[in-house]
């Protein structure tokens, strides 16, 4: 059976080869020689390039791979009894996504692209065999579970402690922090997800999350036109967060 007609699947598109790919030192342990990349290079598979709306794997769908996303960006979110979407994570390039289907064998959540963008599919059977055999490759796997849980983590206390205008603060501060690391402007970047999105991940009305953008711009900490923005006063936006900078900026 074709793949590209499976629903929830990326279609191979050309081989994706890791030692050169800019994002490599992000999703790969640094240590891996040569030969040890050639050897995961033949377990990857190029998606094409995915549009905005399309899925990367549905909730409950069976779990078998995860995906290294290269460009774009993607968002997954839960689906209650009731019908409601709870968004719970947005990724980007250099991100690993779909590690949490591991336990149960089926995705727990569903993931769905945000813009153009293009993943790497890696089959978790052969990546798990592979890393049995590189263990710097095991411990970057476990390296990564552990991000996804303090991440959760920090996400439990945004929503439950923080008040509105910190739960936005904090959002862009992280979204500046993640865009530093992938070597792009943490002062000056692109929202991919709209209002509404933000809202719902954040837990805030529409009309919250709008009135806080209006405000932080009039305040002279950031400016916004459509989706870019510019961070104006990263030192205030921290302190609106109550983030620590000293844990997070990078000097």
């Amino acid at each position: 059976m074709d793949d590209s007609s499976t629903p929830g699947r990326s279609r191979p598109a050309q081989q994706a080869h890791c030692n050169s790919c800019s994002l490599s030192t992000l999703c790969l342990p640094v240590s891996l020689d040569l030969t040890d990349i050639d050897r995961l290079d033949t377990i990857i598979s190029k998606s094409s390039p995915l549009k905005k709306g399309d899925q990367l794997f549905d909730q409950g769908q069976p779990f078998g791979s995860i995906f290294a996303i290269r460009a774009g960006s993607v968002k997954t979110y839960s689906v209650t009894a009731d019908g409601d979407e709870q968004i719970t994570g947005f990724y980007f390039p250099g991100e690993l996504i779909g590690l949490s289907g591991m336990d149960s064998g089926q995705y727990p959540n569903a993931a769905q692209v945000l813009e153009t963008t293009t993943v790497c599919d890696i089959p978790f059977a052969r990546l798990d065999d592979l890393a049995g055999e590189l263990p710097e490759l095991r411990r970057q796997i476990m390296r990564t579970m552990s991000r996804e849980i303090r991440d959760d983590q920090q996400m439990l206390l945004l929503l439950s402690k923080k008040t509105a205008e910190q739960r936005l603060a904090t959002f862009l501060i992280r979204l500046s922090e993640r865009f530093r690391i992938r070597g792009y402007s943490r002062t000056r970047f692109r929202l991919s997800m709209s209002r509404n999105e933000i809202a719902n991940y954040l837990g805030l009305a529409i009309e919250t999350v709008s009135r806080l953008f209006t405000r932080f711009q009039k305040g002279g900490l950031i400016q916004v036109e459509g989706k870019e923005i510019d961070i104006l006063d990263l030192q205030q936006l921290y302190l609106q967060s109550g983030e620590c900078p000293s844990l997070r900026q990078a000097p």
